[in-house]
């Protein structure tokens, strides 16, 4: 019998098979080195998109979406802490403080017409992770505290009371598909917000927020009593109704959030606690059969391939989160869900192996060594999530706050909150009624425009 000959497609095909899986990151969780590594590749190609955009000419600026240059600064800063890597720091800092906005509130002019409350609050975030790592300021810019402190001002006065006894719309603006939604992510977020500037600032109003945005949360479906959070509520139906898609952030924003106040409550309030343990349970639907119940999947689009560019985003946030929550929180607590984060990151790291270089990441990490034939920024920043999470036992310090190291300096006044004020005030029932007469002002004044534009503005 002669040689066997194979096909020219199939030597093709063996070795792509073959080079992807020499090429894919090898990573050992219980390795600093290793992980550090890994990051150190993860975090490179996620810069290459970056800097590759059309929009670079615009610090902080992606290309068709403006929230998520501060949800990738916020993960890039966790890189920074836990790796001490400081290459990317002066674009951190530039497209940080060029996106402040002329109030220091995130809030910038060339954007603010279209923005939700959403991606507003992830800026404030990436802000007081900023403050909290004791990331490098620079001399003449505001502290990193005082734009975070900026974005809670800024949203306030957003407490919608026309509907639902108060909550933060999704959309600012009533020309926008979902102003007529009230979401977890955007409550949520200024929920965690609110609480983490509890904890570093020491002001009891922050508090007092968190607590009511918690409590408020409660009295709907976007934070059920059995821990199953709704994506969505709607003013129509007085929050009674629900969107139900699951979505990792918005169990980790709530989850966050209540660990922080656990820890500003020196653990005397049982139900921060209780919240915690209760959604960390019911996030369990997140690490499905697929991946042996150890890696973390977005299950409501990853198995079917609908994920769009801010769901592949969305696990980077569960796992960082929580990951620098463990810090803050009972040890035992978080345990389980960070030995499946270790799981889940040597599943992602197999999952890079895209690209000719095979160093860009897939989005589906059930898969394994099986690349899903995925990439892009969004990929590469959850992949980078995860490695932080698993990162985060190494490092004893933080998060910093006043009290313990933490450097960035506290402006109450921040943002658009008045000079002459003093800071946050505590809330009241005038707040409440004031906040839902200011939203029925702007709704008249904008439907009043609209009509001039209409008739008397051609």
């Amino acid at each position: 019998m002669g040689p066997v000959i194979m096909p020219r497609w199939l030597t093709t095909l063996l070795t792509f098979l073959l080079l992807q899986n020499a090429l894919a990151i090898e990573v050992n969780p219980e390795d600093e080195t290793s992980l550090k590594n890994a990051a150190k590749t993860v975090a490179t190609t996620m810069i290459d998109y970056y800097n590759a955009r059309d929009s670079k000419a615009i610090p902080g600026k992606f290309d068709g979406t403006w929230w998520e240059g501060g949800s990738m600064f916020m993960t890039l800063i966790q890189y920074w802490y836990l790796t001490g890597d400081s290459q990317f720091n002066d674009a951190i800092q530039e497209g940080m403080y060029w996106q402040k906005g002329d109030e220091n509130d995130f809030f910038p002019s060339n954007y603010s017409s279209y923005l939700g409350n959403d991606d507003q609050v992830f800026w404030g975030l990436a802000a007081m992770t900023a403050g909290e790592l004791n990331f490098p300021e620079r001399s003449g810019e505001p502290s990193w505290i005082s734009l975070a402190e900026g974005v809670f001002n800024g949203q306030i006065p957003r407490w919608d009371m026309t509907a639902c006894d108060g909550g933060l719309r999704w959309q600012i603006w009533p020309y926008q598909d979902g102003y007529d939604l009230k979401n977890a992510i955007s409550n949520g977020g200024l929920f965690q917000l609110s609480a983490r500037l509890a904890l570093y600032t020491k002001n009891a109003t922050y508090a007092e927020w968190a607590e009511k945005i918690w409590d408020w949360s409660h009295t709907t479906p976007l934070l059920r009593k059995t821990w199953v959070i709704a994506d969505t509520t709607t003013n129509a139906a007085n929050c009674k109704d629900h969107g139900d898609h699951q979505w990792t952030y918005n169990y980790a924003t709530y989850i966050m959030g209540a660990g922080y106040m656990h820890n500003y409550t020196n653990g005397t309030e049982g139900k921060w606690l209780e919240g915690v343990t209760g959604l960390l349970k019911t996030s369990e639907q997140f690490f499905p059969k697929s991946g042996d119940h150890q890696i973390i999947s977005d299950i409501t689009c990853e198995p079917i391939d609908m994920c769009d560019r801010n769901q592949k985003t969305f696990k980077a946030y569960f796992t960082s989160w929580i990951g620098f929550m463990s810090l803050i929180v009972p040890t035992n607590v978080t345990a389980e869900v960070m030995g499946k984060f270790k799981a889940s990151a040597v599943a992602a790291g197999q999952q890079c192996s895209g690209g000719s270089d095979g160093k860009h990441c897939g989005i589906r990490w059930t898969m394994k060594s099986e690349w899903d034939g995925t990439m892009g920024l969004e990929q590469q920043m959850s992949v980078l999530g995860v490695l932080n999470a698993v990162m985060v036992p190494f490092t004893a310090d933080g998060p910093y706050n006043a009290d313990n190291g933490g450097k960035s300096k506290s402006d109450p006044h921040g943002g658009s909150n008045p000079e002459g004020s003093t800071g946050p005030a505590p809330i009241t029932s005038g707040d409440r009624v004031g906040a839902g007469i200011l939203t029925a002002v702007f709704v008249l004044v904008w439907v009043g425009a609209i009509s001039w534009m209409l008739v008397g503005g051609k």
